[in-house]
């Protein structure tokens, strides 16, 4: 193993900082100096989220500037702390985007992404500040870490965060074989969760967005019906899809006040609805179509 410490690297490295809302500076920044249990990465591919693009303007709250952005990444191990065990330099990695401490209740029982100390790589909150992979390098601790088969590439690789954001949201609205599904958004996540729904067994997965080319996607990737947001009567096209009942499942992968509003009012009575989208801080909510109708 090789010893961390500040100033091993005396060689800045590139990254690119957002050092005011809107604006970047690529330029030079210092490597950062792991701790024991950390591992630095040399940064191979790196994913722009749609969270990143809502921090960059401002309006998501959690980029404050300056900032160095960037979570979903793979790369390879150039060093690693003293307190790490079975990983070793040049190993192909990517790796969680939420830095979770390993210790608290919710990471023993496994519930990671709940951590009462969590942080998120590429993100500065107020509470915290953790520079992230729009950079050569990025460190990380090693219990976040995943190895990357031969066969994937790095590209490849770094869509293991997003596609584990889309897995999870199915598996937490529990979709299963036969249901119907809505997905509200079709950008990168509302892409993937179309794929996540037909691989859980849905017999319907249908799928709405502004735009008409992520609509081509999302039937190109699986959808069994797209419908244009701008048209109107999404309400009513689930409904005469589903015999005046409304969908199984309905996940709202925008997170605005309009799309969350559309997605209860296309869910069945019992129905569940996965909030997936956080694009607004704050929304309006039909509470009294949630709770008559016993949404979960």
């Amino acid at each position: 193993m090789d010893s961390a410490g500040a100033g091993r690297h005396k060689n800045p490295m590139k990254a690119l900082t957002l050092t005011a809302y809107k604006e970047f500076q690529f330029g030079e920044s210092p490597v950062p100096a792991i701790q024991p249990d950390e591992v630095l990465i040399k940064v191979a591919a790196c994913g722009i989220c749609g969270s990143d693009v809502h921090g960059m303007d401002g309006s998501s709250g959690r980029r404050i500037p300056p900032v160095i952005m960037g979570h979903e990444a793979s790369g390879t191990i150039v060093e690693t702390g003293d307190q790490v065990e079975n990983w070793t330099k040049g190993a192909r990695v990517t790796f969680d985007s939420t830095l979770y401490c390993g210790q608290c209740a919710w990471c023993a029982d496994g519930q990671v992404n709940l951590c009462d100390n969590r942080r998120v790589l590429g993100v500065s909150c107020g509470d915290y500040r953790q520079n992230g992979a729009f950079a050569e390098y990025v460190a990380v601790p090693a219990r976040v870490l995943y190895a990357i088969p031969d066969n994937m590439s790095f590209e490849q690789a770094a869509f293991a965060e997003p596609a584990a954001v889309a897995l999870h949201a199915v598996n937490r609205a529990q979709a299963g074989p036969g249901q119907s599904a809505l997905v509200v958004g079709a950008g990168i996540i509302g892409l993937l969760i179309i794929q996540a729904l037909k691989a859980a067994g849905c017999s319907k997965v249908y799928a709405t967005d502004l735009s008409e080319a992520r609509l081509d996607l999302a039937r190109d990737l699986g959808a069994d019906e797209v419908f244009p947001a701008k048209a109107g009567g999404l309400k009513e096209a689930m409904l005469e899809r589903t015999g005046g009942q409304g969908v199984d499942i309905a996940m709202e992968v925008v997170g605005i006040s309009p799309t969350l509003t559309a997605a209860i009012e296309c869910v069945r009575k019992g129905g569940n609805v996965g909030l997936v989208g956080n694009l607004a801080q704050k929304t309006d909510f039909p509470l009294q179509l949630v709770v008559t109708r016993e949404l979960s």
